[in-house]
């Protein structure tokens, strides 16, 4: 297949396939919000096969530290065979871990078809999204495309929620995971074959001047961001960001509850669609402003909404458009970190090697969506059900996060 290159003097523009790209990026991504349908079967697991405890969270949790981790290898399968291979890896995965599960009540095979099998997909998957899209685009689009990519990932409850809805009314859980896990792999395999990388010599946007092209852009290796104070600034400050974002979206359903009942689910819809928002926005903002100045933003107004969250929470009287919209902020600055990570990323350190690079940095939100969440759990139940303590918490963790911002080193310009 040819691709044209600006590069060739004298030709004409042509379409830039990024789009295509970028969009076959964004429908896996939602696809891959099939994560998500945890929360809604949990209720179901219970019901059906009499699970307690631990035990309804535990292949949730697993497949999220797996996802995270797997990122690492997953990143170095993509920058090494390509996007498209990578993709379908996942796509198989994830389908497996589905059908496997969809077999058994057992604890142990969802353990491993859910924990393991669909952790290990959602690694391959994500992992293959972002960077060809981003090779397409001028770094004047990095954020915005990143963000436009990453948006499915967050948007995805909003359509799945009503399908998990359906298919429980109508199948059980068993018969559930396996039509989601058959759907998978033919629609993540399928956008699969769309992820393809610019041909050799291909350069987006504008050629740098001569004298400036050397200055361009960096190709830094693991090895070697391991070693930048740049990158354990960034790796804590991911840590806080996501995971103060996922101890309230964690709990969101239970807040609601409260004061909704039944209708709790629209607050978790708006909040995916602020989610979703907050990596697009986000994104585009820093491509104008910066991405430091874009993070430290995002931080210090998530760390307000945390505080502004202990009166709403706690009062009785608070009106259910109130913590809608509070969910929708939250969402839409958890949101935001998901654009903004993988942008420093390739700003700093290249696209060489993008894919194994973010998927170390990515370990930040494994982490963080594993210990702060379990704080969380923690601190309200010592605290008999309030949440102020957690919001206290996760405020302070985010002003903290805010000033590292002030000292990680900002991105070189491009020529």
């Amino acid at each position: 297949m040819q691709f044209p290159t600006n590069s060739q003097a004298g030709a004409a523009p042509a379409r830039n396939p990024g789009w295509r790209v970028a969009g076959s990026g964004l429908g896996i991504n939602l696809a891959l919000g099939i994560l998500y349908t945890w929360s809604m079967f949990k209720g179901a697991i219970e019901k059906e096969f009499g699970w307690q405890g631990s035990q309804l969270n535990d292949p949730y949790a697993l497949c999220c530290l797996v996802f995270a981790f797997t990122m690492i290898v997953a990143g170095r399968c993509q920058d090494r065979i390509g996007p498209r291979i990578t993709a379908t890896i996942g796509g198989l995965l994830v389908g497996a871990g589905f059908v496997l599960a969809s077999t058994s009540n057992s604890y142990g095979v969802w353990m491993l078809g859910f924990g393991v099998l669909v952790g290990l997909g959602l690694g391959f998957g994500y992992s293959s999204a972002t960077p060809p899209a981003l090779k397409w685009f001028a770094p004047a689009k990095t954020g915005l495309i990143a963000g436009l990519v990453v948006a499915g990932f967050g948007l995805a409850p909003v359509y799945l929620a009503p399908v998990s809805q359906y298919l429980l009314g109508h199948y059980q859980v068993k018969s559930s995971m396996l039509i989601l896990g058959i759907a998978f792999v033919g629609i993540v395999c399928g956008l699969a074959q769309f992820l393809v990388n610019p041909p050799p010599g291909f350069v987006a946007g504008p050629r740098p001047a001569p004298g400036r092209a050397a200055q361009a852009v960096a190709h830094a290796t693991p090895g070697e961001i391991l070693r930048q104070p740049t990158f354990w600034l960034l790796w804590v400050t991911y840590f806080i960001g996501a995971g103060a974002g996922l101890m309230v979206i964690g709990s969101v359903s239970g807040m609601a509850k409260k004061s909704m009942g039944n209708l709790a689910f629209v607050a978790v819809a708006v909040m995916a669609i602020g989610n979703a928002g907050g990596r697009v926005t986000a994104g585009l903002l820093s491509d104008k402003i910066g991405r430091r100045q874009t993070l430290c933003l995002v931080l210090l107004i998530q760390a307000a909404l945390m505080f502004l969250a202990i009166p709403v929470t706690a009062s009785q009287g608070t009106t259910p458009v109130i913590l809608v919209l509070l969910a929708s902020l939250i969402g839409f600055n958890y949101g935001a970190n998901l654009s903004l990570f993988p942008s420093f990323a390739k700003d700093l350190w290249g696209l060489k090697s993008f894919g194994m690079n973010y998927g170390v940095l990515f370990t930040a939100w494994g982490v963080g969506g594993l210990v702060l969440p379990r704080l969380q759990q923690t601190l309200t139940s010592q605290s008999g059900g309030s949440y102020q303590s957690s919001f206290i918490t996760a405020g302070v963790l985010l002003l903290f996060g805010a000033a590292l911002t002030l000292r990680i080193q900002p991105p070189p310009k491009h020529g």
